[in-house]
């Protein structure tokens, strides 16, 4: 597992350092994003501006992508594989639940390709669906 999680990093030019593989083995462990301060309450002993700095370079190389949930943090989920470092590919439906308040990530739900009026240039894009999630229901 640590070798696999090693050539990830590796994979998005990433230097495995002991941090960086624990961060990246939590949010492989989660089936639904995370906040800064989920991850924090994760570690026992971490120092929250070194795990920011992991997210952030885990962003920049295109192993995470960052999620605006409207819950006033934003929370961060691993990639698909396609993603690089200058262009997130995960144009999918998020989903939070309003019960765990949990952001889910639906790749199978793609965003549907938008035409805009000439003259306009997407940088990005997001659909957030908020409601009740399967575990809520039952």
């Amino acid at each position: 597992m640590l070798k696999q999680l090693e050539e990830r990093l590796q994979q998005k030019s990433i230097r495995p350092t002991a941090m960086r593989l624990l961060v990246l083995e939590f949010l492989d462990n989660r089936d639904s994003a995370i906040s800064l301060t989920d991850l924090e309450n994760g570690f026992e002993r971490s120092d929250r501006i070194t795990l920011y700095r992991t997210l952030k370079t885990f962003e920049e190389k295109g192993l995470v992508h960052s999620i605006d949930d409207g819950s006033g943090a934003p929370k961060y989920a691993l990639c698909q594989d396609d993603c690089v470092s200058s262009y997130h590919r995960d144009l999918h439906v998020h989903f939070y639940c309003h019960s765990c308040r949990q952001t889910y990530c639906l790749p199978s739900y793609k965003i549907p390709d938008l035409r805009l009026p000439p003259g306009y240039i997407a940088d990005e894009a997001s659909l957030l669906v908020k409601g009740q999630c399967e575990r809520c229901r039952a």
